[in-house]
């Protein structure tokens, strides 16, 4: 049997497990029976005074009764949790046989309590309880029944209570598993969205390269095999140094260099200007695309992108500029752009923005975009191990 078997198999109706419902329903047994002891007591020392008639048991007859009472209790607080209230037209019967048996068995059982405990005052008074001549027995057990009838809907409505936030706890875990386990796939997703025309266009590339100019190709193919290397080990981090997110940018800008070398142009930070912090893995990826596909699309003129990276008062600023037609305007909610305002809505909860649109004097000249993010300076899938460590211990 595997460990969610166990799981299971240790909770009632899927609800509470075995040791929360026995714990419940004794410290509610425990409340009731020092109550009605201590009324007992009373009411006893009371008409003591008026009268010698025993008219209530001794203590510990009393705490006997609900010693006996107790494992009915738990059967029937077992019963009506497995039976539940729907539909009630079936449930409510049902609950309301099982209360009325157990507030039945109350007097028979002090009868039995009072048997048991070696008193010969309370031997008398039980043999004299069982007479069918007792004219007391039916008061009594009507008695008893309406005291014992509301303490059991009492205590039933205490576990029923119980059992239904546990079931509503149970639920938000697993709904907020599945959030998270949503939230990495998706983004998962998201980081893998390496255009495959891109990839195609790069191949060809390098197989044009092939006859004319084997080294190159074979460096080329060098700088695709550690592109895709890197975009595979990115897939698995939500998060990465931003040396490495440029040293990736690097990469798939020298190989599309390579392969337009006569109009495209590429600015890239200096290494002394790249700051120590982590950014979401691949967020640069879709900008960096769409400024080579959309910067050469549309005229045969050449082609500058630009990636600069700075310090703000609101954290790091990412910024990816292309030069583009001036007669080609651009979508600012292309794929790419939704992709990454996508993914820094997932990770950043709004503390994180993307703007994108034509920039300088002669509108549709020049495209920018440009990431502003709060500046992290340790890896938030290492935190999150952390934190995720002591939990785990203490299960």
């Amino acid at each position: 049997m595997n460990g969610k078997e166990n799981a299971s198999t240790l909770r009632l109706a899927g609800e509470l497990t075995r040791r929360q419902f026995v714990a419940m329903v004794a410290l509610f047994w425990l409340y009731v029976t020092l109550s009605n002891v201590l009324y007992a007591y009373g009411m006893r020392t009371g008409i003591g005074h008026m009268t010698d008639v025993p008219l209530f048991a001794p203590w510990e007859a009393r705490v006997l009764q609900h010693l006996v009472l107790l494992p009915c209790l738990l059967i029937s607080y077992w019963a009506s949790l497995r039976i539940r209230w729907r539909p009630l037209l079936v449930a409510l019967p049902l609950q309301v046989v099982l209360a009325t048996v157990f507030a039945a068995l109350a007097y028979p059982a002090m009868i039995v309590a009072e048997m048991v405990c070696g008193d010969s005052e309370l031997h008398r008074m039980a043999t004299a309880h069982m007479s069918d001549t007792d004219p007391l027995f039916i008061p009594l057990w009507i008695a008893s029944f309406v005291s014992f009838l509301p303490t059991y809907g009492f205590g039933l409505a205490l576990v029923t209570g119980a059992a239904l936030y546990s079931r509503f706890r149970n639920s938000e875990l697993k709904r907020a598993s599945l959030e998270r386990e949503w939230s990495a796939a998706r983004l998962a997703a998201l980081r893998m969205q390496l255009s495959p025309h891109t990839l195609f266009n790069l191949l060809h590339t390098i197989r044009g390269h092939i006859e004319w100019d084997p080294k190159g190709a074979q460096a080329m193919v060098v700088q695709l095999a550690d592109l895709l290397r890197r975009l595979l080990n990115a897939g698995e981090h939500d998060f990465v140094r931003l040396s490495d997110e440029l040293q990736f940018v690097r990469l798939y800008l020298e190989l599309q260099q390579k392969r337009f070398a006569d109009r495209l142009r590429v600015v890239l930070p200096l290494p002394s200007d790249i700051a120590a912090v982590w950014v979401p893995s691949l967020i640069l990826q879709p900008l960096v695309e769409n400024a080579v596909v959309h910067g050469l699309a549309g005229h045969q003129g050449p082609v500058v992108v630009e990636v600069a990276v700075r310090r703000s008062a609101e954290g790091i600023v990412l910024r990816v500029t292309n030069t583009i037609a001036t007669d080609k305007p651009r979508d600012a909610d292309g794929i790419g752009l939704s992709n990454v305002r996508e993914r820094l809505a997932v990770q950043f909860e709004g503390r994180a923005r993307l703007t994108a649109g034509p920039q300088g004097t002669n509108q549709g000249a020049q495209w920018r975009s440009e990431i502003t993010l709060p500046e992290i300076q340790d890896s938030p899938d290492r935190q999150a191990a952390s934190s995720a460590a002591p939990i785990a211990e203490s299960r």
